[in-house]
């Protein structure tokens, strides 16, 4: 009897063995404990500190160039693994620009590329910049005297400029309007206000072509709109009242053109006045089109955009000895001929 009740207990110790074993050579490994929420997102948090932050600080809100040049920043900024802000007044003023800079430098970018509203008013603040460690690169306009110059010790500072060749620009604008004018005649520039470096390049420019003419052209006046299409209109319906034998009008950018146009339409002088709109935004090629401006110079504010991130990242690779002091975009020369083509229509501003 004893001796069966042994075999029963050392049956079922095998039994219970045998199963004991199974369940620890089939049980799965167990998974290993989640990350607490709280280091996933300091692993985040760090991730995002390791990438380079370049910041863009336009002229003005709203203006196509600045909206088609924030386009090219941020694209090239995705292909490169930047994180990227871009910032900028409601009006082309330096009053207002500075402390938006101001607020951009609190935040500690690795670089910012910024289209001064002032070439002067805006040096210290850029410098201020420049003294926290962060990389400076001029788009569009550029600060100091010197047509962007910043090989000189003043603005070595600063890393490049990158923009038009505004002198070339404003030239081919008006030499383009005095053939239409048939070589002669009273012509008239309209512009935004005083200090701003491209412009005052692209009058500049138009001066050269209207000497070019040998005194068949007089510039009877240029005015000031301070970046106000209405103010603009008003001025050039003046002059238009004073001489109805006007021949052509340069509008230094799409505010002072867009102004200069609206007056000559409501003159009902469309085609009898020529006129030159610098910038390319989409309602100066319907204007182009409407026959009521005859020229529109197109600059690469995209590609600004996307030199100024690749800049940026060559200074903060510590590789400044690749950039460029100077780096001119071209320009896109669009009439009624060949507005239809796909250069034409790549190189008009995008509203949004």
């Amino acid at each position: 009897m004893h001796s069966k009740k042994y075999l029963v207990l050392v049956g079922a110790l095998m039994l219970l063995a045998l199963a004991l074993s199974a369940c620890t050579a089939v049980a799965p490994a167990a998974a290993p404990a989640a990350a607490p929420a709280a280091e996933t997102e300091a692993a985040a948090a760090e991730a995002s500190a390791e990438k380079p932050t370049v910041a863009l600080v336009y002229g003005v809100k709203g203006d196509g160039f600045y909206v088609t040049m924030e386009a090219g920043a941020r694209a090239k900024a995705e292909e490169m693994g930047v994180d990227f802000f871009a910032d900028g007044p409601a009006q082309f003023q330096p009053t207002l620009q500075m402390p938006i800079l101001d607020a951009v430098i609190a935040q500690q970018p690795d670089a910012i590329c910024i289209a001064a509203t002032d070439k002067a008013a805006l040096i210290e603040p850029m410098r201020k910049a420049y003294d926290a460690g962060i990389h400076m690169i001029s788009v569009d306009t550029f600060i100091g005297e010197t047509a962007g110059d910043y090989t000189g010790e003043d603005l070595s500072w600063m890393l490049s400029y990158v923009g038009s060749d505004n002198t070339q620009g404003g030239e081919t604008a008006c030499q383009a309007i005095v053939e239409s004018m048939g070589g002669k005649g009273k012509f008239y520039i309209q512009t935004t206000q005083p200090g701003v470096s491209t412009v005052e390049q692209r009058v500049e420019g138009c001066k050269k072509a209207i000497e070019a003419a040998g005194g068949a052209v007089e510039l009877i006046g240029m005015d000031y709109n301070d970046d106000n299409s209405s103010k603009a209109a008003e001025q050039t319906a003046a002059v238009l009242a004073a001489n109805p034998d006007l021949g052509g009008i340069f509008g230094t950018n799409l505010f002072s053109a867009r102004g200069a146009a609206q007056a000559v339409a409501n003159a009902g002088l469309t085609g009898a006045v020529k006129v030159a709109a610098f910038d390319a935004p989409e309602d100066a090629i319907v204007a182009l089109k409407d026959n009521v401006v005859d020229i529109v110079i197109a600059q690469h504010p995209y590609e600004m955009g996307q030199k100024c991130i690749e800049f940026s990242m060559a200074a903060i690779a510590g590789d400044t000895a690749s950039i460029d002091k100077r780096w001119p975009t071209g320009y896109t020369i669009i009439t009624r001929d060949n507005v239809d083509s796909e250069e034409a229509q790549q190189s008009i501003y995008k509203a949004e």
